[in-house]
């Protein structure tokens, strides 16, 4: 089964940019689709973004649609999420996860079967 590990989380004033990385370990990376989610304090996890394993097809929540870009790197064996024109509202910890092999990143967190630790992101006004 695979492991993950998420990095590049940090501070930043809205309008920045930050990228984040999601390292993978065991298992066949190129099978597994990925997703990044991010959850608030008192608030859902919610879905961000999502990868086929293949890279063939991406998929994105509204609010970030246009500021994020998800990208897969399989010969390093990491997803990353670029994020662009960050505003307060896009601070949480943010996860990446994976469904088991073949199956499709879908925006349902209880269909992800592998998570990471997650990393924060603060975004400052």
């Amino acid at each position: 089964q695979v492991q993950l590990v998420e990095s590049g989380g940090g501070l930043v004033q809205a309008g920045g940019s930050l990228r984040l990385s999601c390292a993978a370990s065991g298992g066949t990376f190129s099978s597994y689709a990925v997703g990044w989610f991010r959850q608030a304090p008192g608030k859902e996890r919610e879905f961000v973004a999502s990868i086929a394993g293949s890279a063939i097809s991406t998929y994105y929540a509204d609010s970030v649609k246009g500021r994020f870009t998800i990208s897969r790197d399989n010969a390093k064996n990491t997803v990353y999420l670029q994020m662009n024109n960050l505003k307060p509202e896009d601070t949480a910890v943010y996860y990446c996860a994976a469904p088991r092999p073949g199956r499709w990143g879908s925006l349902y967190f209880t269909e992800y079967d592998y998570w990471g630790q997650g990393t924060q992101v603060t975004v400052s006004s």
